[in-house]
């Protein structure tokens, strides 16, 4: 079972703050033994901005970090943002709104540049990048990793950790030497909804049970780091695209009672010590210090 002494953290998933549960999806988490959350900026078209420019971005970070510090405010422990632009975007601006791949990689890039400015600030904990997950054209693909690239420098620069949203893969090892070429060691990358094993970057594995199951054996025999994700969407049209906000307690539960204390450990307090530099024993509530 779960106790009060026992971090408990999603690392990925979207909040919206005006259209769907929002803070009632960090209640449901928070009731089932949820203590920490990174929240990640829903795309930004799914708010409502159409970007023609990095500075067009700003909004929806500033919206992430207000919804936020109120999902803090109903958690024992606390949420940070992660900010960044989806790869998605890409082909949004090149086939619907008529944007050469440079040109749209220019926008996106523009958009990592602000969001490092909230994390250079301390108002963002990491930056969100990646590319497509699905076929594109040669420039498109050259043109997202370029923007993957550039999130990468950020990341060295400031000392940050990078989530990855990128193609079903569990080897990724070039792309986290992309990252190390640029001053960001490889387990700052993170594989957003990533399977049980990964080479190259940490995985960020998607609750369901068989994933977990790799992903303990291998936290305990490989002392490999890994962190437990929902990707919950908190839209009214994709109610069950993903996992739910109370999967990654349940899913914590059911680790604890087949005896994965360790691997428990290492995804909730060690592997975000490693990553992000954050610390979910001493931000829980009653802990020593607080």
């Amino acid at each position: 079972m779960i106790d009060d002494e026992t971090p408990v953290l999603d690392n990925h998933l979207h909040l919206d703050p005006d259209a769907h549960r929002g803070i009632d999806a960090v209640r449901d988490f928070a009731r089932v033994g949820g203590t920490h959350l990174l929240v990640v900026n829903k795309p930004s078209w799914h708010l409502g901005v159409e970007a023609d420019t990095g500075e067009d971005f700003r909004p929806v970070f500033e919206r992430t970090i207000d919804i936020v510090d109120d999902a803090s405010a109903e958690l024992p422990g606390r949420a940070w943002p992660v900010l960044g632009v989806h790869p998605g975007l890409i082909s949004r601006l090149v086939d619907d709104r008529g944007y050469s791949p440079d040109e749209a990689r220019e926008i996106m890039q523009g958009g990592i540049d602000i969001a490092a400015e909230f994390v250079d600030r301390g108002e963002a904990l990491a930056l969100k990048s990646g590319r497509p997950h699905y076929d594109v054209s040669e420039a498109v693909w050259e043109a997202s990793n370029a923007v993957m690239r550039h999130a990468f420098d950020h990341g060295g620069d400031l000392d940050c950790a990078v989530q990855l949203h990128t193609e079903a893969s569990e080897d990724l090892t070039e792309v986290a030497e992309w990252a190390e070429d640029r001053g960001l060691p490889a387990h700052k990358v993170v594989k957003h909804y990533a399977a049980g094993r990964l080479e190259g970057p940490t995985p960020s594995v998607m609750s369901d049970k068989d994933r977990l199951e790799r992903a303990a054996k291998r936290a305990v025999e490989h002392d490999a780091p890994f962190l437990m994700e929902t990707d919950y969407v908190d839209h009214p049209d994709r109610p069950g695209a993903v996992l739910g906000p109370k999967t990654v307690p349940r899913r914590v539960r059911w680790l604890l009672e087949n005896g994965h204390d360790e691997a428990v450990r290492t995804a909730h307090v060690e592997t975000p010590e490693l990553v992000y530099g954050i610390d979910t024993d001493g931000t829980l509530e009653g802990a020593t210090g607080q």
